[in-house]
């Protein structure tokens, strides 16, 4: 029995920290295997909407790749000269089994099969490695935060770059927007993360329209000028890239970061599959994206051979003078949409990083009822925002921008890589060496980019590499101090059962009303009932544990809102269910919990809520600044009480200092 001023009992049956499952301290729910029952699921869109909004908003920054690949390659070989056919083919070559390599057999083929519960991204591959793993890896899990860091280091870049590009090149039809770059370029973000609230949904059926016609008119000119040389045809014979890598080896690394710019959003492609499914992405990339891009490469590629004066730029050569101003103005506007690819990807990272325990809570909007990883994150938005007008004010030009772009997207791609090999070892889809010598060519390859592109540090590079890094910090750093935390909760933890047996012949002073206390776990005693008892020296008439679950499906339907178990007189536990549409809230689903057999009087309730204030203290050094990290975030996550919707003057707060 536990009397009001005896020290709460801890579990003497638990493992020491260093033996504590993974399962016990990372957020069980995202790691959840996937054998469970499937939940019913809303009637979907149509699929031809989905594949329009994929290419919108999935494939836009691949997609103007076009603009400058191609020529950045030609200017590595030409030094100012002329190029000859062998040259042309072998680029050609290198740029169209890039596709194939990365995007095709990499990303689409195998990563996008490779999904948590519909979502993707490194995070997600992480946690499929976990689930095969069967136990925590810290080596492991540092890999994941180095690439989603490294993910949102390449967010800020490409808005940004892409944006001030789209505004130069607008020049060409507008020249007095030459002295209005900047500003031109931060209202047009300014809009761009404005109108993220109004959900993927809305902005891939403005996107996704006019990405198509880009991609059309990609394929179109890719054909027209392909017909008059179609010996550029012989380009797939991926024989022409090895003869030039081995003709040419000493401008070969410059060339092959050149071609690694035809490939820049396809990482974007993974981290967005949750905003629209396997199916209609994979339909993007193969009915259309895919040929419209390798067309419009044999096209530039078939109209420098004809005309070799084209080399310096190209893609804008290929249209006649008359079609010049409406290609310059679909340009821009692909361009634009081209950051869209990773933003959406951002805020796909972000909530998986919170399920992880990698960030705090944030408040987190669901935007479509058909497809649950449409999301928005406010805090994500803005932080972005900041970021990317940062990078605007401060380089100005995008050739300024240009050495910062590349290398955060090349390291996450390697990152991406490394999951996928031990993820085929660990869930025994391959031998190990089988997975090695699969994964192995492509990884080599990313390698090479990733070397190419580490050049240009000193030249800007340095931008999301120090973004990354902060970013890594801040992971690293939520994430040490919340285990700490839940490792001290854990080996303290009172199991509901007994304590409610011990309490049925309490010394304790019962007060009238009844207590609602919040807890994650309905099996284990809250914190905040425990100290309620051992400081305030009372117990209510009535304790209910109450406990929130999110639903697989939009929304909850009434019979479903609430279920209640009566434990004895004095206590019971609650269980309050909200749809991933639905805002939680406990105000107005407590009438669900009278139609359940709760019976309580309003007026005489209370609804406690235990916080955990950390507390930084030792020596200062590398751990102390991770604590203090600790503590500062940890006032940034979203209050409970504003989080779940709980009646303002009906909330108390019992906490705890604790050392992290």
């Amino acid at each position: 029995m536990i009397e009001p001023n005896s020290p709460i009992p801890k579990s003497t049956d638990r493992p020491p920290f260093d033996q504590l499952d993974e399962a016990e301290l990372d957020i069980a729910d995202y790691l959840r295997d996937e054998t469970e029952e499937p939940v019913e699921q809303p009637a979907p869109q149509p699929f031809a909407a989905l594949v329009i909004g994929a290419v919108g908003v999935v494939y836009g920054d691949i997609g103007t790749s076009p603009i400058y690949a191609f020529r950045e390659a030609l200017t590595s070989v030409s030094q100012g000269g002329a190029v000859g056919q062998a040259d042309v083919l072998g680029l050609l070559s290198l740029l169209i089994w890039t596709l194939i390599l990365i995007v095709s057999v990499k990303y689409v083929s195998f990563l996008l099969r490779v999904d948590n519960r519909g979502e993707g991204g490194v995070l997600a591959l992480y946690t499929k490695v976990r689930l095969a793993v069967g136990r925590r890896s810290v080596p492991i899990l540092t890999l994941a935060i180095i690439g989603a860091a490294l993910f949102f280091g390449d967010a800020i870049i490409t808005p940004a770059i892409s944006v001030l590009s789209a505004v130069e090149g607008a020049e060409l039809v507008v020249p007095a927007l030459k002295t209005l770059v900047v500003p031109v370029t931060m209202g047009i973000l300014f809009a761009l993360f404005m109108i993220q609230r109004q959900g993927t949904a809305t902005i891939a059926g403005t996107f996704g329209p006019i990405t198509v016609l880009w991609f059309l008119v990609l394929a179109g000119l890719g054909i027209w000028h392909t017909i008059a040389a179609p010996e550029v045809l012989r380009a797939f014979n991926p024989v022409w890239g090895l003869t030039f890598l081995l003709h040419n080896q000493m401008i070969a690394f410059a060339v092959l970061g050149a071609v690694f710019l035809a490939v820049t959003g396809a990482e974007a492609l993974y981290a967005d599959l949750g905003h629209f499914g396997r199916k209609p992405i994979i339909t993007a990339w193969i009915v259309l994206v895919f040929p419209a891009l390798v067309l419009n490469y044999l096209g530039q590629g078939a109209l420098v051979l004809t005309h070799p004066e084209t080399l310096r730029n190209p893609f804008f050569a290929m249209a006649p003078q008359a079609m010049l101003p409406f290609l310059v103005l679909l340009a821009t506007a692909a361009t634009v949409i081209a950051a869209q690819a990773v933003i959406s990807g951002a805020f796909s990272m972000g909530r998986a990083a919170i399920q992880l325990g990698l960030l705090p809570r944030l408040a987190i909007r669901h935007t479509s009822a058909n497809q649950s990883g449409q999301i928005y994150i406010g805090a994500i938005n803005w932080i972005l925002l900041f970021g990317v007008l940062w990078l605007v004010m401060s380089f100005k030009t995008s050739a300024a921008l240009a050495s910062a772009y590349g290398i955060a997207v090349t390291g996450t791609m390697l990152v991406t890589t490394t999951l996928a090999c031990l993820y085929l070892i660990e869930s025994k889809i391959l031998s190990w060496p089988v997975a090695v010598l699969v994964t192995g060519p492509i990884f080599a390859l990313e390698a090479v980019f990733l070397a190419s592109n580490l050049t240009k540090v000193a030249d800007g590079g340095y931008v999301p590499l120090a973004i990354a890094l902060l970013v890594g910090v801040i992971m690293w750093a939520w994430w040490r101090g919340t285990q700490s935390v839940l490792t001290r909760a854990l080996r303290q933890h009172v199991p509901l059962p007994g304590f409610v047996k011990s309490m049925a012949k309490t010394s304790a002073h019962i007060v009238p009303g009844t207590a609602f206390f919040l807890s994650p776990d309905p099996d284990v005693v809250p914190s905040a009932l425990l100290h309620n008892l051992k400081h305030n020296r009372v117990l209510h008439e009535m304790n209910v544990i109450l406990t929130i679950e999110t639903l697989r499906t939009p929304t909850a339907e009434p019979e479903e809102r609430a279920s209640y178990e009566a434990l004895n007189a004095r206590f019971g536990r609650i269980t309050l269910r909200f749809g991933f549409m639905e805002t939680p809230n406990v105000s107005r689903a407590m009438t669900h919990a009278r139609k359940a057999g709760l019976k309580f009087d309003v007026m005489r309730s209370s609804f406690f809520l235990g916080r955990r204030r950390p507390i930084v203290s030792g020596p200062f050094g590398v751990k102390r600044l991770l604590d203090r990290i600790y503590a500062m975030l940890s006032r940034l996550a979203a209050d409970p009480s504003d989080f779940y919707h709980l009646p303002r003057d009906r909330v108390v707060e019992l906490g705890e200092r604790v050392s992290v």
